[in-house]
């Protein structure tokens, strides 16, 4: 992991699943069903799972959600799915709660806000019956604070307090320290209550990527809780994969968080799995996590005849995502395989010798010969006109998975 000491946390729980520093960095997601809607949320569940969630939160936002998670846990784990299922609460979590045991059952971590538990004495004594309820059916809680619902009666009291000083803070430092306060605070609050270290989550997220960073440094510098990472309102597609995964890089990189989440606006017609795709495609990348082989290809340019190579890569990307359900299972070890593919001499046979397997295609003006090359060893040389070199490839990749990963399997 080139060297990267992650802060050290007490091991979490939840489900089956184990969080904290001792353990890989689990990706998270969450629903957007109406939870009373039992088909269309479970449907849903399964198709997080599926692309890789480790765990599933839902809302729990009125009485006929709360109704409705035991059928839908129910459904879930006579399918075969073991994923933890976690409850979101705002305003009311008190009530539901209390009133619909077989709920609070049910799940397997509850998500709490401090900042939407209520105000004046009603909010320690409604964060009270939540943490209560958590210790008697033995769950994780997670204490998310956000920026957009902070607790308004600490954050007042706090900028009050700043007005006073010599030399006050500017606005954002405030904030930033109001949710510290708010997390530490709320968490030393439910240690007080009996919920031990090791039910208990943080979670400080704030929705501008140089916001986020600085408040989770700040916060995983002060205490050892696990942290859930992630930036709140993150935006759609593009922009908001690629703020989430500035920012998440930057603290993994540092040694922060043990589970993390892209909240990514849904797009019609995009499957909501979108985000948990880029979880792990942000993992990989940084060597924290391996879920499938690697395929590096060149970008294209003048040099490349796209035509070609381009199609290529793209047929190799498909077929490994369509086989790792079978080679996952059959050849431990296949998801750390690297593949390069290639479009001209400038980095094509460099790129491929680096590789376990790769191939590259000539370029625009180049000799038709196309070598491919196993573990920096030249086996192959195809013509530039072969009609079957997609079919061939593929057969020497299939190949060299079984040869090389059917090997790990007799070793276990």
């Amino acid at each position: 992991m080139h060297n990267i000491v992650r802060r050290q946390t007490p091991t979490v729980m939840i489900g089956n699943i184990a969080m904290g520093s001792k353990h890989p960095i689990v990706i998270q997601s969450m629903t957007n069903t109406p939870t009373s809607d039992i088909e269309a949320t479970v449907a849903q569940i399964k198709e997080l799972a599926d692309a890789g969630s480790e765990l599933v939160r839902i809302t729990i936002n009125d009485f006929e959600a709360a109704e409705a998670v035991p059928e839908i846990v129910r459904r879930l784990r006579a399918m075969g799915y073991t994923t933890p299922i976690i409850g979101d609460f705002h305003y009311n979590g008190h009530t539901l709660l209390t009133k619909y045991p077989e709920m609070a059952k049910a799940i397997d971590k509850y998500r709490i806000n401090p900042g939407n538990v209520g105000r004046g004495d009603k909010h320690d004594e409604n964060f009270a019956i939540m943490i209560k309820a958590a210790i008697t059916y033995q769950k994780v809680v997670r204490i998310g604070v956000n920026w957009g619902s902070l607790d308004q009666e600490l954050f007042t009291k706090m900028m009050d307090e700043n007005a006073l000083l010599p030399e006050p803070k500017d606005y954002k430092d405030v904030l930033i320290e109001a949710m510290i306060e708010s997390a530490l605070s709320s968490a030393a609050y439910a240690e007080r209550l009996g919920l031990s270290k090791d039910k208990i989550v943080l979670s400080v997220k704030m929705s501008e990527v140089q916001d986020m960073i600085e408040v989770y440094q700040r916060i995983c510098n002060r205490c050892d809780y696990v942290m859930h990472l992630g930036l709140t309102e993150a935006g759609g597609s593009l922009k908001g994969i690629s703020a989430s995964s500035a920012a998440l890089g930057i603290l993994l990189q540092q040694g922060y968080g043990d589970t993390i989440r892209m909240s990514l606006t849904p797009e019609p017609g995009v499957s909501r799995d979108l985000e948990v795709k880029a979880c792990r495609a942000l993992l990989q990348s940084m060597d924290f996590r391996y879920f499938m082989p690697t395929v590096t290809s060149c970008p294209g340019c003048g040099r490349t005849n796209s035509n070609k190579f381009v199609h290529l890569a793209q047929d190799v990307m498909r077929y490994i995502e369509s086989s790792m359900p079978v080679w996952k299972q059959q050849y431990p070890g296949v998801e750390k395989m690297k593949l390069a593919v290639m479009g001209c001499v400038v980095n094509g046979p460099g790129e491929s010798k680096y590789a376990n397997i790769g191939i590259s295609l000539p370029g625009s003006s180049e000799k038709p010969s196309i070598p491919v090359y196993q573990d920096g060893q030249l086996v192959e040389t195809f013509k530039g006109d072969d009609p079957n070199l997609r079919e061939k490839f593929i057969d020497m990749v299939d190949q060299y998975v079984v040869k090389t990963y059917g090997a790990n399997k007799q070793n276990l």
